[in-house]
C-alpha cells in the first residue's frame, strides 16, 4: 500500500487568504461593504491568532482599522494577517489587504488593521500561550514575536 503525500509543515509566521468580491458583498456603490471587510480581516486575524495558541481564541477589540482604497466587485482581496506581539495570553494581529484587478493584474493596498486576540479554554476563559517572546520591529514600531 503506498505511504499518503504529506505536506510540509508551515514554516512562515503568516497567515495568507484570498476572497473574491461578490455583488453581495458590496454597497450601494458597487465596492465593499465595510462590515464585510471587517469581518474578513477578523477572519484571517483569528486563523493567525488560532494557529499561534494552539487553541481556541476570541477577539477582544479591533483598533485603527483603515480603508485606504475601495475594492470593486469582481477583484480579489488579499489578507496577510501576522501576529506582532504575543503575551500571557494575548495577542496582536496585524492584517492588510491588497486588491488586485484579475483583467489587468494591477494591486494596490486597499485596508489594514490591529486585532487584539486572546487565547481562551474550553470554559472561555483566558489561558496561557506558550513559548518564549522576542522584540521585532515592524513599521518604526517595537513588538515582540513569540516563538516555540
Amino acid at each position: 500500500m503506498d505511504q499518503p503525500d504529506t505536506v510540509p509543515q508551515r514554516t512562515d509566521q503568516q497567515t495568507v487568504m484570498v476572497e473574491m468580491i461578490f455583488p453581495d458583498q458590496s454597497n450601494h456603490y458597487g465596492t465593499l461593504f465595510g462590515g464585510n471587510g471587517l469581518s474578513l480581516m477578523a477572519k484571517a486575524a483569528f486563523v493567525a491568532a488560532t494557529r499561534r495558541a494552539g487553541g481556541s481564541v476570541v477577539m477582544a477589540r479591533s483598533e485603527r482599522v483603515d480603508f485606504t482604497t475601495p475594492v470593486q466587485v469582481g477583484e480579489l482581496l488579499e489578507l496577510t494577517a501576522e501576529v506582532i506581539r504575543v503575551g500571557r495570553s494575548s495577542m496582536s494581529v496585524m492584517v492588510h489587504g491588497v486588491a488586485e484587478d484579475l483583467s489587468t493584474a494591477l494591486r494596490r493596498d486597499v485596508l489594514s488593521g490591529q486585532f487584539e486576540m486572546v487565547a481562551v479554554d474550553d470554559a472561555g476563559r483566558p489561558r496561557r500561550i506558550w513559548g518564549r517572546a522576542q522584540a521585532i520591529r515592524c513599521g518604526g514600531d517595537d513588538y515582540s514575536r513569540t516563538t516555540a
